[in-house]
């Protein structure tokens, strides 16, 4: 299950992952809280993320039928702290993943930390990894790499640009995503990877 605190953080923390789990066949589980309608240009129609993130996910290989949207919006999570936990326990009930993928302990945007905090507090029998986001991440103990192929990286890329709405943001560039994968890679005597922080490990 990837936990993704606004529409496009889970590719862009852990798109790769996400699509060499889809090519093994595994079953996986996308939730966004933030859709962001407030943050998007007035130009541009309300549910112009909540589009973006269906095909971007579609490219990585999630079924629309594990994809779960909320429409929480930008920056207030921490007011809906208690809500947001309550829902995560019922998608835990109802769920039971294996393994977490959430927003590292360090990022420090406060809807990220909001998702960290009660998913770690939802999902207390699971494996746990944050996934980095250099531009909001101080520091980040990168203890567990996942080797992954130029076929992932490539749909991660590709699941990026669905997001034409974010594209003038420097880490939307696919110069950087490879760059940061390539860097990963060497770390993980591979040619390309991606990052986490293990914080709880479960066999």
């Amino acid at each position: 299950m990837i936990l993704a605190p606004h529409t496009d953080d889970g590719e862009l923390g852990c798109g790769s992952t996400i699509a060499k789990c889809a090519g093994e066949g595994k079953e996986i589980f996308y939730v966004a809280f933030c859709l962001c309608s407030k943050a998007l240009p007035e130009n541009l129609p309300s549910n112009t993320l909540e589009l973006e993130c269906r095909k971007a996910t579609s490219i990585l290989g999630i079924s629309s039928s594990r994809l779960i949207l909320f429409n929480y919006e930008v920056r207030e999570l921490p007011q809906f702290r208690q809500q947001i936990l309550e829902e995560l326990l019922k998608l835990d009930k109802d769920i039971h993943p294996d393994m977490v993928l959430l927003p590292a302990a360090s990022d420090i945007h406060q809807d990220h930390q909001v998702v960290h905090q009660e998913g770690m507090r939802a999902f207390k029998n699971t494996t746990f990894a944050g996934y980095e986001l250099p531009w909001n991440n101080y520091s980040i103990r990168t203890n567990f790499f996942v080797r992954i192929s130029e076929e992932d990286l490539t749909k991660k890329i590709t699941s990026l640009n669905a997001y034409e709405s974010q594209s003038a943001k420097s880490y939307m560039n696919a110069d950087f995503i490879r760059s940061l994968a390539k860097v990963r890679g060497v770390q993980a005597n591979s040619p390309y990877a991606e990052a986490f922080e293990i914080y709880r490990w479960m066999i």
